[in-house]
């Protein structure tokens, strides 16, 4: 579940792209003035002199303190110093929300491909997993009938050789057992994430469709002189709570598919480090595991992520590794899960 974003907690102009630019920029500015005050100063001074000059210096001085104090005038500088720094960013960065969007539409595709093949592998993993434990159990029960046959028999030297190597087995099943809980995580989570993945994606291209259009009437209505005269005026801008709520869209996005693929990383991580031959696996791979289900919600799996853990550790809820992967299908009647983004 996507909570609506609080736009008066939107990053601020300084956060942004832009704002580095923006930050660059006042600097050189602050940088250059005050080597430029310092090499006219003399200069100044004797024009100051001049009664006409010193008039003409004090009118000046006069206009930039008032555009300093009187907060229209400052607003408007600061929306036309932003627009600037926007402007100049955007020449070399993709600053559009909507562009960003369908770059993440390109992303998602690319990843849930790299999903799939993983979900694939891991389920081939457990599946000789399975298939080595229950060899285990039976080589078990084998060991001990024979140790209680050469017990019968006062074979002690046999007892005891079957009795160890069944006490061997038992203690290698408990470590793949719990090695086997931590691929049914990974499993259940990773086939959640594709499901949910699949229909944000869906969700995207919904809202850059139907948002680009909207962004254009939007734009053409609210130019950047209604904007400015909305800013002097305190009046909402409309052109600029449009583009807030799609920056918020796109940092979703971004935090999601971000989400996406740590926890890829972390399932790829664990799964080359699983030596199944020898029953063995790094402890970095599930150390990094066990902190990723010890971290707080998930983004992409909203409340159903602690669901997903119980069940992995619940030995009521079977797991069946013949199921197909289910292309997941948006139900009808189904809201979008950005549509509130853009409630006033």
């Amino acid at each position: 579940m996507t909570a609506t974003p609080n736009l008066k907690q939107a990053k601020s102009f300084w956060k942004r792209p832009e704002g580095v630019t923006g930050a660059i920029f006042l600097i050189g500015l602050v940088v250059g003035g005050g080597f430029l005050l310092a090499t006219i100063l003399p200069t100044l001074i004797g024009l100051a002199q001049n009664t006409l000059y010193l008039a003409i210096m004090i009118v000046v001085l006069g206009a930039i303190l008032y555009m300093a104090f009187d907060p229209k005038m400052r607003n408007l500088i600061w929306y036309m110093y932003k627009s600037f720094m926007r402007w100049i960013t955007g020449l070399f960065v993709e600053l559009d929300p909507i562009g960003i969007l369908k770059n993440y539409v390109d992303e998602l595709d690319g990843n849930l491909k790299k999903m799939n093949r993983q979900i694939s592998q891991l389920r081939g993993q457990m599946h000789l997993l399975q298939e080595t434990i229950y060899n285990n159990r039976k080589d078990i029960q084998a060991n001990l009938e024979l140790a209680s046959k050469a017990k019968a028999n006062s074979n002690q030297t046999v007892m005891i050789l079957k009795s160890r190597r069944a006490g061997r087995l038992k203690e290698s099943n408990l470590k793949l057992e719990d090695l086997y809980r931590k691929m049914e995580v990974m499993y259940r989570v990773l086939t959640k994430m594709y499901e949910n993945s699949k229909i944000l994606k869906e969700d995207i291209k919904d809202q850059v469709q139907i948002k680009e259009q909207e962004q254009k009437a939007i734009h053409a209505s609210y130019g950047a002189m209604k904007s400015a005269m909305s800013v002097i005026s305190g009046d909402p801008d409309k052109r600029a709570m449009f583009d807030a709520a799609m920056e918020a869209v796109a940092d979703d996005v971004a935090n999601k598919v971000g989400e996406m693929e740590r926890f890829m990383e972390v399932s790829s991580n664990f799964m080359n480090s699983v030596d199944l031959q020898n029953g063995v696996f790094e402890e970095e791979g599930l150390r990094m595991l066990e902190k990723w289900e010890k971290e707080g919600a998930s983004l992409l799996l909203g409340e159903t992520k602690e669901q997903l853990l119980i069940q992995a550790n619940d030995d009521s809820e079977v797991l069946d590794l013949n199921e197909p992967i289910q292309e997941p299908v948006r139900q009808s009647g189904h809201k979008n899960q950005y549509d509130s983004f853009f409630d006033n």
